[in-house]
Formats: structure tokens, sequence, C-alpha cells
């Protein structure tokens, strides 16, 4: 699940496939993981950089070789190549942009093509910022697809690393595991305001509590 110039490792590592539009933070939230930006790799074929971030668990040590486009979303679409092997995925929308969680869909089906019923985790980024134009009970994709949701905000580190535990958990099949030491991450560039987002995150709770819309995937109002 390296590419073929990285070193591979004698633990367990998997092939992290990271989608969404361009600009939510995908690279910024990789990039947030110090170790994994200081050994990534680059392939121009593909048009990827692949990030090795390890994580300490209490079964030892994993790795997740995370994909990263390098901007190559915006000429429509990934190459297949970028998804054969996907062993787990992260879609990205950027809660600020209501057309980054329109195109939620188009990148699960992409996804989905290729990679057959891995564990993928939605993530929301960016909520450390004010106008927030996807509310709480707009996000209704991943309880169509049985995927799990987290709100993140890459800046300010927050939530950085629930989406690789859940991944971790699935993959290895324990619901238990869980990390042992928190990740080298940069310092937050900015703050987030908890007690909102907290009431945000209980809304989004209640919002799953309420039946599904059944309109076509996500209308807007």
């Amino acid at each position: 699940m390296a590419l073929p110039n990285q070193q591979t490792v004698d633990y367990p590592s998997f092939k992290l496939v990271i989608v969404g539009d361009g600009g939510t933070g995908k690279t910024t939230f990789v990039k947030r993981h110090l170790t994994g930006e200081f050994e990534k790799k680059y392939e121009p074929t593909i048009g990827v950089e692949v990030h090795p971030l390890d994580f300490h668990t209490n079964c030892g040590r994993i790795r997740f070789y995370c994909w990263d486009t390098a901007g190559q979303e915006k000429f429509g679409g990934l190459r297949d190549g970028y998804y054969i092997h996907g062993q787990c995925a992260i879609i990205m929308f950027d809660v600020t942009a209501r057309l980054t969680y329109k195109n939620v869909p188009t990148w699960h089906r992409d996804l989905c093509r290729v990679c057959e019923n891995i564990p993928i985790v939605l993530c929301g980024n960016k909520v450390d910022v004010k106008n927030r134009q996807v509310k709480a009970k707009m996000v209704t994709f991943h309880r169509k697809k049985n995927l799990q949701y987290y709100e993140i905000s890459a800046k300010s580190n927050y939530n950085f690393e629930k989406p690789f535990l859940y991944l971790a958990r699935k993959l290895a099949g324990d619901p238990n595991l869980h990390f042992v030491e928190s990740p080298a991450l940069a310092p937050p560039e900015v703050h987030i305001d908890l007690v909102a987002q907290h009431q945000y995150e209980a809304e989004i709770a209640a919002a799953a509590a309420q039946p599904l819309p059944d309109d076509d995937d996500d209308a807007f109002d």
C-alpha cells in the first residue's frame, strides 16, 4: 500500500484513500501529523502524495498509508489507480461550502465502484469557521449509507484522531482497540469554540434520531 519508492514496515499497514472536493482541507488534515509530513512520497503519474501515518494502539503500532490527491480532483474525478487496493477511506467536505457536501454521493459512488465493503468515515471539516453553511439536519448521507460521521477542524486538530481510531477498530475487528499515545501533531493554527461545537454535535445526534427524509440524495432547501 506504500508507493514503490517508499519503505514498508513489519507491522500492520493499510491503504487509506482520502477523497472529497478540492479545497475541503484533505491535505491540511493529513499534514497535521508531523511524522507523515516528514516521510511523504509523491507519485506524479497518479498525482498523489502518500503520507505514512503511524498510530500506537493497545494492540501495537499500526500504519495508515494516506493517499492524498494533489489537486487532481479538480480535473473531474480520480483515476481508478488511486482507489485500487484501498482498504479504508475518508470522504471529506467543508461545512462552510454546501457544494462540497452535495458532491459527497459522487465521491462515495466512485470509491465504492472500485473498493467494495470497506470502512468509510465521512468528515465535515472547518467546524472552527463561524459562517457554517451545512447545518446539522442536512447531514444525512452517512445514515443512508451506514458510514461513520465526524465533525473535524484540521487547523485546530479538533477530533483529528477519531476517523483513524474508527477505521483502526473496523480493520482490526476490535471495538475495544484504543490509542495509547497521542500522535505528534502540528500546533493548532486556530482555536475552536468548544461550547458551540458541542451544542452543534448535540443537534446532529438529535437529528440522527429523526426519520430520514425520503428525498433523493440530500437535496437542500
